[in-house]
């Protein structure tokens, strides 16, 4: 239970810690003030511990960022209340602020488990190819259907 416990200790220190580099990425790289984006980061923030929580409290094994991304989609939603809103507040938040934290904690994860990836050799790059490949296919065949529902192209 300790180690449980710990867990999500871990998750809302590396949460919080990503969103203070975030707010002051945000503001060196686009002039955006802290304080004028902490609504926008409280949201995202929000969405990531909800998105956690909904993973840990499933009664089957799933990934967070699932959750996350979903819930990040469902809340952004024209139709959904409050969508206008919330994206208001997002959209003073950049991407590239928040990727830089979260790049960083990667490589960091990634170096300390060089060794793993080291063992599993080339069968790694062939894997995180497909994996790119894939996803951008699929983010093209979703784009193409929904803005040719839409009448856009």
């Amino acid at each position: 239970m300790e180690n449980r416990e710990n867990k999500h200790v871990v998750f809302g220190v590396v949460i919080l810690i990503t969103a203070l580099i975030s707010l002051v990425g945000n503001w060196v790289g686009t002039k955006v003030s802290p304080i004028e984006a902490l609504p926008g980061m409280l949201v995202l923030v929000g969405i990531a511990a909800v998105g956690y929580i909904i993973s840990e409290v499933l009664p089957f094994k799933s990934p967070a960022v699932l959750w996350i991304v979903t819930l990040g989609a469902v809340v952004t939603f024209p139709s959904f209340p409050g969508a206008a809103v919330i994206t208001e507040y997002v959209s003073k938040v950049n991407f590239l602020a928040l990727a830089t934290p979260i790049l960083a904690y990667a490589g960091i994860y990634t170096g300390e488990n060089l060794d793993n990836l080291k063992k599993s050799g080339w069968k790694i790059i062939v894997l995180t190819f497909g994996i790119m490949v894939g996803t951008y296919l699929g983010s093209a065949l979703i784009a193409q259907l929904i803005l040719s529902l839409m009448g856009q192209i």
